[in-house]
């Protein structure tokens, strides 16, 4: 539950819309509802802003069924990461109102709520390769989520540098770019040399032996000589999303 939906509830009881005891039992779950093997936390959207977001890749379905039906009752926008699609259809068997995204490898739920942010500008998201999708495409979900508008440019590496070029006015156009690569990761200090924006470097663990599962192209985002560009954990789309929205909101 966010603060719209907080202020929705106190003005239907306020209106004689809502009974005083069944807005006692929505608020206490409040701050944290306890589970067997989860601890949820429903205030953190009033407290930084951003929901709480399962992470899915080791839970079991029943689990992620079990949280996520609790979180959906919140009323407010529901995500989870790291979901396989087997998994995934196990999840959706039991909540099939729920949407599974499958480049992202992400659950969703009460999409219709997403609510565009006024005045919050462009967050591209920049990918290296075909390869980098997933990650890119989390990426671009959370920030989406988040109430971000959000536009995507793919496959536009280093080995073939006149694709990026080509789309420097769009580009220019972002309040924030993400830059998703993996192999040596030279894409974030390429397009930090390009605009005048804050960039979020990805690194990826796509490449191959030596790129020692995305941590040469870790280290070259961090020894980036472009200024601006700031990393994020390997395949880390979600905390990317989460940080273009956090810039993007000033």
């Amino acid at each position: 539950m966010d603060e719209q939906a907080i202020k929705e509830m106190l003005e239907k009881v306020r209106d004689g819309r809502c009974e005083v005891a069944e807005a006692l039992q929505v608020l206490k779950r409040w701050p944290a509802e306890q589970m067997k093997f989860a601890c949820l936390d429903h205030h953190r959207h009033l407290r930084t802003g951003f929901p709480e977001v399962v992470y899915g890749e080791n839970k079991t379905a029943a689990q992620l069924v079990a949280i996520m039906e609790k979180m959906l009752q919140g009323g407010g926008i529901v995500m989870a990461t790291r979901v396989a699609p087997e998994k995934a259809a196990a999840v959706m068997a039991e909540l099939p109102y729920l949407n599974y995204h499958e480049s992202a490898r992400m659950l969703t739920g009460n999409d219709e709520k997403i609510k565009r942010v006024k005045n919050r500008g462009l967050v591209l998201v920049v990918s290296a390769g075909t390869s980098d999708i997933p990650v890119a495409e989390e990426a671009a979900l959370t920030a989406g989520f988040l109430g971000n508008p959000v536009e995507r440019v793919y496959d536009v590496g280093v080995a073939g540098i006149h694709r990026l070029l080509d789309k420097q006015e769009l580009l220019k156009t972002a309040a924030v770019l993400i830059v998703v690569a993996g192999m040596e990761g030279a894409l974030p200090s390429v397009v930090g040399g390009l605009v005048d924006k804050p960039v979020i470097a990805v690194p990826t663990s796509v490449g191959y032996g030596t790129g020692l599962g995305g941590i040469a192209a870790l280290l070259g985002m961090l020894n980036s000589c472009a200024p601006g560009v700031a990393v994020v954990n390997i395949d880390n789309g979600f905390g990317a999303g989460c940080m273009a929205a956090a810039i993007n909101r000033r």
